[in-house]
C-alpha cells in the first residue's frame, strides 16, 4: 500500500477563466462601451486639460480600491437571488446616457457610465456583497470634468480666497502689493486671473488623494472627515504660497525668472508638498486614535495581497440578471449606431459685422472693440459684438456687448456674474427680475439687474441668456433649455446679450436704468437676425 500524499492547492489555470460567466461580461462591457463612447471620448478630451490632466489615474486607484475591497469579502460562487436592483440600475444608466446623447452633451454621458459600472458590480456580485463596492465606485466621479457652470462658479470663489490668502502672505513679508478684484498688482507687473488661479488646478487630484486617505484611514469616523475635507484647504494654503513666492520673485528677481519658476513650482512641487500635508495631517491625528496604530497600519497600505483577488474573476455566473444587462447594452448600442442623424441645423444667422450701428437715437461710438487672444478664448464665443452707443444730450454712454455660440455643449455662455468681479468689480446687488410689461413682450422677459462697483464708480447692468425664443436670467435653467433643446431637436445654439452703463454721481439708479431699457428696446428689432429665435 502507498503513502497518502498531501495535495497542494494549485493556482487558477487560465483556461478556467473562459468560462461563459466571463462571456457574458466581456459582452456587456464592450457593449457598453461602444454606448458610451462619447463619455469616454469626453473624458479623453477632457484629460488633456491642465485641471484634469490627472484623470487617467483615477480609474486605477479606483480598481486598486476596488480589489482591497474585494479581499474583505468572502469568495460566494454560489447561485444568487438579488442581483436584479443591479439590473435596474444599469437601465436607469442606459437611459440617463440616452439623454446626454440625445442632447449633445457628452459630459453626461459620462457621468451614467459611472452608475453603470455600479450597476454592473451589482449584477455580478449581488445586492448584499456588491454594495460594499460603493467607496471604489463613486472614487470614479473625481475623474469627470465639472459641469461649466459649477466649474466657473467654484473655481471663481476659490481664486479669490487664494489671491486674497497670498496677498496677505506678500503684505507680511513688507512687498508692496495691491489687490483689484483678483489681479494682483506688484508694481513692476500684473498677475492676472489666469495665472492667480492656475495652482487650483492641483485641486483635484488633491480631492481624489484625500478621499483615498479617508477610505483606507482605519480610525473613527470624525478622522475620516478631517482627512476628507482637508483638501480643499491645503490646496487653498499652497496656492496661496505659490502665489506669494512668485510675487517676491518678481520683486527681487524680475519677471524674467517668473517663468520658468512658475512651471517647476506649480507642478510636481506642489503636488508632492499637497500629499506631504496628508500624510502629515494622518500621522497627527495618530495620537488621538484610539488603538495608537502606527501610519502603515491605520492607512492599510499593504498592496501585495491584492492581485491575487483577480482569480475570482472566474467566479463569475452566466445569471439571468447578468445576460439581461448584456442584453440591455447591445440593445443601446444597437440604437444608437443605428440612429438616424437628427437635422440640428441653426436657422441662417447674420454676423455680428452687419448689427446695425444706429439703434433709434443711440449710435454707435467709434468701431466694434476687439478683444484680446486671451479673452477671446476664454470667451470661446463663434461671434461676438462689443460697442459703445450715444445719443444726443446724453453724457454717459451705454455699453453693448453680444456672444454668439453654435453649439453650447461644449463650454458655452459663461455668466457675467462670474466675469465682472475678476476684473476689480464687485457686484453691489444682483436681482432677476420680470420686465415683460416694461418690454411690451409676447413671452416672458426675464433679466439680471445688477449694481456694480469699483471703488467710487458705479455701474448698472443688465444681461441675460438667449435660448431660441427663451429670454432667461438663471444660468442653471439656460443650461436646462439647453439640454431640452438637443433632446428635441438637436440644436445647442445660444447667446448672451449685455448692457452696462456708468451711474454719475449726480443721477439716481432709476435715471441709469432708464437709458439701458431706452437701449434694450432698441436692440430688440434687429437681435433675432444675430441670435436666431426660431
Amino acid at each position: 500500500m502507498s503513502a497518502p500524499s498531501s495535495e497542494v492547492a494549485a493556482p487558477p489555470r487560465l483556461s478556467s477563466f473562459f468560462t461563459w460567466g466571463m462571456f457574458w461580461l466581456l459582452i456587456t462591457i464592450m457593449a457598453a462601451g461602444i454606448f458610451f463612447a462619447n463619455g469616454i471620448n469626453a473624458l479623453l478630451v477632457a484629460w488633456q486639460l491642465p485641471e484634469y490632466s490627472h484623470g487617467p489615474l483615477i480609474p486605477v486607484l479606483s480598481a486598486l480600491l476596488f480589489l482591497r475591497e474585494l479581499r474583505d469579502q468572502p469568495a460566494d460562487p454560489g447561485p444568487k437571488s438579488d442581483r436584479w436592483p443591479g439590473v435596474l440600475l444599469i437601465t436607469f444608466s442606459l437611459l440617463f446616457g440616452a439623454l446626454g446623447i440625445l442632447a449633445n452633451i457628452d459630459d453626461i454621458v459620462a457621468y451614467a457610465m459611472i452608475l453603470w459600472v455600479g450597476g454592473l458590480l451589482l449584477t455580478s456580485f449581488g445586492w448584499r456583497t456588491g454594495r460594499n463596492f460603493w467607496p471604489s465606485v463613486l472614487h470614479l466621479v473625481y475623474m469627470l470634468p465639472l459641469p461649466g457652470v459649477i466649474y466657473y462658479k467654484v473655481s471663481t470663489s476659490l481664486q479669490f480666497l487664494s489671491s486674497e490668502m497670498g496677498v496677505w502672505f506678500l503684505q507680511m513679508l513688507s512687498v508692496p502689493v495691491f489687490l483689484d478684484g483678483n489681479i494682483i498688482d506688484l508694481g513692476v507687473t500684473k498677475l492676472h486671473v489666469a495665472e492667480a488661479c492656475s495652482g487650483l488646478r492641483y485641486m483635484f487630484p488633491i480631492l481624489s488623494f484625500s478621499y483615498i486617505f479617508a477610505v483606507l484611514y482605519r480610525g473613527p469616523k470624525w478622522q475620516k472627515a478631517v482627512l476628507l475635507l482637508s483638501a480643499v484647504p491645503i490646496a487653498l494654503l499652497m496656492n496661496s504660497i505659490r502665489i506669494a513666492i512668485a510675487g517676491i520673485i518678481v520683486q527681487y528677481y524680475g519677471l524674467d525668472w517668473l517663468e520658468g519658476f512658475s512651471h517647476f513650482f506649480e507642478g510636481w512641487v506642489i503636488f508632492l508638498a499637497c500629499i506631504a500635508i496628508l500624510f502629515l495631517l494622518a500621522w497627527l491625528m495618530l495620537f488621538l486614535h484610539p488603538d495608537k496604530l502606527s501610519l502603515a497600519d491605520a492607512l492599510d497600505l499593504e498592496l501585495s495581497d491584492l492581485l491575487p483577488q483577480i482569480s475570482r474573476l472566474q467566479y463569475v455566473r452566466p445569471s439571468k440578471a447578468l445576460i439581461t444587462a448584456a442584453i440591455l447594452a447591445l440593445a443601446g448600442a444597437t440604437a444608437i449606431m443605428t440612429m438616424p442623424d437628427r437635422d440640428g441645423r441653426v436657422p441662417e444667422r447674420e454676423g455680428f459685422a452687419t448689427f446695425p450701428r444706429q439703434l433709434g437715437e443711440w449710435q454707435q461710438q467709434g468701431p466694434r472693440d476687439i478683444l484680446n487672444a486671451q479673452l477671446t478664448a476664454a470667451l470661446g464665443a463663434d461671434d461676438y459684438h462689443q460697442v459703445n452707443l450715444a445719443k444726443p444730450g446724453q453724457d454717459l454712454p451705454v455699453g453693448l456687448f453680444m456672444a454668439w455660440y453654435e453649439d453650447q455643449s461644449d463650454g458655452g455662455v459663461h455668466s457675467p456674474e462670474i466675469c465682472l468681479p475678476g476684473s476689480g468689480w464687485e457686484i453691489a446687488w444682483l436681482e432677476r427680475t420680470d420686465i415683460t410689461e416694461a418690454m411690451g413682450s409676447d413671452t416672458p422677459f426675464r433679466i439680471n439687474r445688477a449694481i456694480i462697483q469699483k471703488g467710487e464708480m458705479r455701474m448698472m447692468v443688465f444681461y441675460w441668456f438667449q435660448q431660441k425664443d427663451r429670454r432667461i436670467a438663471w444660468d442653471f435653467a439656460a443650461k436646462f433649455w439647453l439640454m431640452m433643446d438637443g433632446i428635441k431637436t438637436g440644436r445647442t445654439d445660444g447667446g448672451l446679450v449685455r448692457l452696462t452703463t456708468l451711474i454719475d454721481r449726480n443721477e439716481t439708479d432709476a435715471e441709469a436704468e432708464a437709458r439701458l431699457l431706452e437701449v434694450l428696446r432698441g436692440i430688440q428689432e434687429p437681435l433675432p437676425r444675430f441670435i436666431p429665435d426660431k
